[in-house]
């Protein structure tokens, strides 16, 4: 296959890239999208992961992870999103920054990325607040194109109350009351990552005028993103897994794009929403066409065992499992 040569030739020449200058965030074209294609090679996809709140691209679990997606799927190239040239930047900018902007940086760094901007698409893997930062990926540029999306206790309705810090994390403790103070300021919204994807739906008119990111990547607003929509029902497959016991995500049904209102404690599912309804991202599209699925993973939040992973990586990373599922 022409990409895999591109992909030998690259690895070749591979050194570390250095901090590139963001370039304008720009709607994918339908051209362009329509590159999402089933690829006949028997080696699968590259896998892109984007990791959850307080890791770091170097860390010992993520390493592990990529060891058993090539263990299980032989060939498979791994890649981690970094937002920092080390650990500790990469960690702080889970906690702060903006997110538009680091959407952004994704969509440039895996654009020009030596081996990833030469095949015809990639799978992406989300743990925690990254599936809904991978989401935005695929729907405001998704260039490479996602032919897989699985996510795993990733906070696609936003969260409703914010996580208590670790006794030991200090970049969180010094920030946490402010953000609890002062979470619909320009200041926080700008800057305080847990902040963009808070949601409460006792506060909608304060979250639809307010909100720097999540708003807007789920089209809640009156103007709807078309682009954002037609992006993401491209996808061959969206997986969503919720974690059983999950406690630290509030409310945990937001893995599945449900909306828990806290005062009559009910949970109005994704398909009782006008979100659905009126397929405002094209959810409705992809669950019709038996393209959206929704998974269970017992425990809690990002309890993840070595046997729920490998059978993620052989049922929806696979080299057959994508043949399968190409249109």
């Amino acid at each position: 296959m022409a990409w895999m040569a591109k992909l030998l030739v690259s690895t070749l020449a591979f050194i570390t890239l250095t901090s590139a200058a963001i370039i304008p965030q720009r709607p994918l074209a339908a051209v362009q999208a329509e590159r999402l294609i089933s690829p006949t090679s028997s080696t699968p996809l590259p896998l892109v992961i984007w990791h959850g709140l307080g890791d770091n691209y170097k860390a010992g679990g993520l390493r592990s992870i990529a060891s058993l997606a090539n263990a299980t799927n032989p060939g498979t190239y791994t890649y981690f999103i970094r937002l920092g040239d080390t650990p500790s930047a990469d960690r702080t900018a889970t906690f702060l920054g903006n997110l538009t902007e680091q959407v952004q940086r994704v969509c440039h760094d895996l654009s020009t990325h030596p081996i990833l901007s030469h095949v015809p698409a990639i799978h992406a893997l989300g743990f925690s607040q990254g599936g809904q930062f991978l989401r935005a990926y695929v729907q405001r540029c998704n260039s490479p194109p996602v032919h897989t999306l699985v996510t795993f206790g990733s906070q696609h309705n936003g969260i409703s109350e914010f996580q208590n810090c670790a006794d030991d994390d200090w970049v969180c403790r010094s920030w946490d009351g402010y953000l609890k103070r002062n979470t619909w300021s320009n200041f926080v919204q700008s800057r305080l990552v847990p902040a963009q994807y808070y949601r409460n739906p006792e506060d909608l008119d304060g979250y639809l005028e307010n909100s720097n990111f999540l708003a807007d990547i789920n089209n809640e607003r009156d103007a709807k993103n078309a682009t954002y929509k037609f992006n993401l029902k491209r996808l061959a497959r969206f997986v969503m897994y919720m974690f059983s016991e999950d406690t630290t995500v509030v409310p945990k049904e937001s893995a599945y794009f449900a909306e828990y209102n806290k005062t009559s404690d009910e949970v109005r599912k994704l398909r009782d929403r006008r979100l659905y309804k009126e397929d405002w991202l094209g959810l409705k599209d992809l669950n019709e066409r038996g393209r959206l699925e929704f998974r269970i993973a017992e425990g809690g939040h990002m309890q993840l065992s070595e046997e729920l992973l490998e059978d993620t990586f052989r049922r929806y990373f696979g080299a057959n499992a994508t043949a399968d599922e190409g249109e």
